[in-house]
């Protein structure tokens, strides 16, 4: 009879211990991915592991900018229009991108987006109307995010890393168009803007389409940033121009390359 409750005993204990055992396991099944990301961070990994994660990543990058770089290295003089993901087709600033990119064509230059719907989508759509060369450096995203119809195939590249497709945008565009965006127009625009400040790139026309919705900004870096903390010269503001129609944003473009006799080759 003592021998039986013992062993009741061990059992209970060891199927205590099991759910004790269990209770972190479960703890994570209820953690959202973000949650999970920052719990992962604090967790101490050993070097086999670090160095096997690390190695495949290096490779994703790698593939990724030779992809990119073998696939626009011929694509002559394009400018790279941004915008935002969201705004549809009725939207005014639809219907001016398209006829953006389309006046871009028929002035000698290709179109490259991200890709995707909306702006991307419309300038997309504008270039490849025209029989342009209409390009397209789509991004996985969890949202929004999808190529459209009006990329030209060979010229449709999927990116995984937002910094590798960065590089695409700037290394093969002799001009920006942004249009009215989210935070990734603002990350677009201002990693242009770095580079060309920092001397990193050459100079090219970044055009900022839409004065009602861009001036805003513009005097909050001119009357803040510059004037009352000076944390940028007054020459950075010649980097940018706001315009606010299809013939004004092309004109820029031709003007800045037409002062070094320069015009594109196709």
């Amino acid at each position: 009879m003592e021998e039986t409750k013992e062993n009741v005993h061990r059992s209970e204990t060891q199927s205590t211990e099991r759910i004790t055992n269990d209770l972190p396991k479960r703890d994570e099944l209820l953690l959202t991915p973000d949650e999970q990301r920052i719990k992962d961070a604090f967790q101490d990994h050993d070097w086999n592991e670090i160095k096997t994660a690390d190695s495949w990543v290096i490779f994703k990058v790698m593939a990724e900018f030779v992809e990119g770089f073998d696939k626009l290295a011929k694509i002559g003089p394009c400018v790279s229009i941004f915008g935002s993901a969201r705004t549809t087709p009725d939207n005014p600033y639809y219907k001016m991108t398209e006829e953006i990119a389309a006046k871009l064509v028929r002035h000698g230059y290709g179109v490259i987006t991200g890709g995707g719907p909306g702006i991307m989508e419309a300038g997309n759509k504008g270039a490849f109307e025209q029989g342009g060369k209409s390009v397209g450096l789509n991004i996985q995203l969890p949202f929004e995010q999808h190529s459209n119809i009006y990329i030209d195939p060979d010229k449709n590249i999927n990116f995984d890393f937002f910094f590798v497709r960065k590089v695409m945008f700037v290394k093969y565009a002799q001009g920006f168009v942004v249009m009215p965006g989210g935070m990734g127009t603002l990350d677009e625009l201002f990693e242009a803007m770095t580079l060309i400040q920092t001397r990193k790139i050459a100079r090219f026309p970044i055009v900022l389409v839409g004065k009602s919705y861009w001036q805003g900004l513009i005097d909050w870096i001119t009357d803040v940033m510059l004037g009352q903390e000076h944390n940028i010269n007054p020459e950075d503001m010649k980097l940018i121009s706001i315009v606010e129609t299809p013939t004004e944003a092309v004109k820029v473009i031709d003007e800045f390359y037409n002062k070094y006799l320069l015009k594109p080759n196709f």
